[in-house]
């Protein structure tokens, strides 16, 4: 769906048609998901120009347009990246299209995190005792809280050395749409055009906020993607219904 809202070719029938489904219920949809893409590399950009060269990108979905490691090539000559998504398809069809020494896709899944980092071409291409960047980019809001979403970022925090940074974007319902178990009509429309697929968990700012734990948020702090450090000054309206919030912080 994400590939396809960002005009790539990977994607197939049902993704176009849960993706067509979702985005009538949801216009802002597609340009939410390229604000995302555009906040994920400059938040590389960001991390590779403060001399980090590793990146773990968790939940990266299928390569699309500007990916990781096409991003840090332009600011770092030598990236170890390493890709990690739960779908066996999506890990398929990376490992065809990233063969590489300094690049993988790998099977793993968020809320078991510690099988990623135990991974081999994990040990293999990223050094722990170094600066990484950790990538959880629009993937948190489909990751509830019962199944250990603070528990498993926690860990991957634990790992990471002084200087490294926390990439986070994530879905937060607009006021109005969620209130305690009550859905908006628009919130029952998406529900009902993702029915089969992940469903994103409700979480407020400060909740959001709490999944970078003790480490320093970079300024802007945690904004809406589109505000985060833009390359432009072009005034951007969000959605009613919902809005993207990003940000990164830096382990001192």
């Amino acid at each position: 769906m994400y590939d396809y809202w960002l005009g790539g070719k990977d994607n197939f029938a049902a993704d176009r048609e849960a993706a067509d489904r979702s985005a009538l219920a949801v216009p802002q949809l597609p340009w939410l998901a390229y604000q995302n893409r555009r906040f994920l590399g400059r938040a590389v950009r960001f991390c590779a120009n403060a001399g980090i060269t590793q990146f773990l990108d968790i939940g990266s979905g299928l390569p699309t347009m500007s990916n990781v490691h096409e991003v840090a090539e332009q600011v770092t000559a030598d990236p170890h990246v390493v890709y990690a998504d739960n779908d066996p398809v999506v890990v398929s069809h990376g490992q065809a299209l990233l063969a590489s020494s300094r690049t993988a896709a790998i099977h793993g899944d968020l809320t078991r995190s510690e099988e990623i980092l135990d991974a081999a071409d994990v040990r293999r291409l990223i050094d722990f005792a170094r600066p990484v960047a950790i990538l959880l980019v629009a993937v948190l809001h489909f990751v509830p809280n019962e199944a250990g979403a603070a528990e498993n970022v926690a860990k991957l925090r634990d790992v990471m050395a002084p200087g490294s940074c926390l990439v986070i974007s994530h879905v937060m319902m607009a006021p109005g749409q969620v209130a305690g178990d009550q859905l908006s009509e628009t919130a029952r429309e998406l529900g009902e055009a993702r029915k089969g697929m992940s469903q994103a968990a409700s979480r407020n700012r400060e909740e959001i906020a709490a999944f970078f734990g003790d480490m320093t948020l970079v300024d802007p702090g945690l904004t809406e993607a589109w505000s985060w450090r833009p390359d432009d000054d072009q005034v951007v309206t969000g959605s009613e219904v919902m809005t993207l919030l990003a940000g990164v912080a830096r382990k001192d």
